[in-house]
């Protein structure tokens, strides 16, 4: 019986007694490496979720305003979306300002749709409320509809100097995209 005890305290290598701290010592060290291991995969998971370079770069964009002439806009892009930045007439102003709000199938005030300071820039996002098109008006030989703003022609919407909704099927006025003055020549859009 001595001989049965002893066979069972011996690993099966060499007849030596097992030490059960080594078989401790392995098993954390398989848990440990399991841990980073996974923690690891799990960081560069979390980490490619995250936007790239080139998304982040678009976050936001900086237009010089300096070049552009009274009655003049350009486009630029900013998340993939056309802007529209229009540097309107006194009379384009005047005629936005005019404008009773119950005539507006959206009402919004030309104040609240430019900043401060600065009414004879417009900023908008250029894609028709509709059905999403881009409107024309930004060059003076665009047509600006009855209203002197922009047109849409693929269903005739018609916008204000204010890029206010005034005729046609879209439900909106244009949206005016998050931006702010650095300079009296420079605008920071997003």
């Amino acid at each position: 019986m001595a001989e049965s005890t002893a066979a069972s305290t011996t690993d099966s290598h060499g007849g030596h007694p097992a030490d059960p701290s080594k078989r401790d010592m392995l098993g954390l060290i398989a848990s440990a490496g399991a841990a980073v291991l996974g923690g690891g995969i799990a960081w560069d998971l979390i980490a490619s979720m995250n936007p790239a370079k080139d998304v982040l770069a678009l976050s936001s964009v900086e237009v010089d305003l300096a070049p552009i002439a009274v009655n003049m806009g350009i486009v630029v892009s900013w998340q993939g979306k056309p802007i529209f930045v229009r540097h309107r007439t006194p009379e384009e102003i005047k005629s936005a300002q005019a404008v009773a709000l119950s005539e507006l199938p959206d009402p919004a005030s030309d104040a609240s749709r430019v900043k401060d300071g600065h009414s004879e820039w417009l900023v908008l996002v250029g894609i028709c409320t509709h059905l999403g098109c881009i409107p024309l008006g930004n060059k003076p030989s665009d047509p600006r509809g009855e209203y002197g703003g922009y047109f849409c022609p693929c269903h005739g919407s018609q916008y204000d100097t204010s890029g206010r909704i005034r005729k046609g099927p879209a439900p909106l006025n244009l949206a005016v995209p998050p931006y702010a003055f650095e300079s009296t020549t420079k605008i920071k859009i997003g």
